[in-house]
């Protein structure tokens, strides 16, 4: 069993960061792909970010690229997602994933092949 718990989350201005932060405990971190997730109102979890167990790969969504770098350290078994030049569309809850895979199985895009998740952490981005 594997907990994860996000944090990082806040009320921003349009144009700004955040970093989100997900700690992962129970297992042994580093055999673990991790993702990113976020879900506004209304809408459907929406994939944000993935990575591979040793972060020597990454992908980031389309609406996301150049903009989010999700990173890890295994030493301190967390997962970051760096958000910079925020933007309203961005506002959602963001939830950190995690299955145990030495890949990174279609990018890490499908919210189903996860088999632990957080409880979420709120990102506001006013205009």
């Amino acid at each position: 069993q594997v907990q994860l718990v996000e944090s990082g989350g806040g009320l921003v201005q349009a144009g700004g960061s955040l970093r989100l932060s997900c700690v992962a405990s129970g297992r042994t971190f580093s055999m673990y792909a991790m993702g990113w997730f976020r879900q506004a109102p209304g809408k459907e979890r929406e994939f944000v970010a993935g990575i591979m167990w040793s972060g020597s790969s990454a992908h980031c969504a389309d609406s996301v690229k150049g903009r989010f770098t999700i990173s890890r350290d295994n030493a301190k078994n967390t997962v970051y997602l760096q958000m910079n030049s925020l933007k309203p569309g961005d506002m959602a809850v963001y939830y950190c994933a995690a299955r145990s895979s030495m890949s990174l199985y279609n990018s890490g895009t499908n919210p189903t092949w996860y088999e632990y998740w957080g409880q979420g952490t709120q990102v506001t981005v006013s205009s």
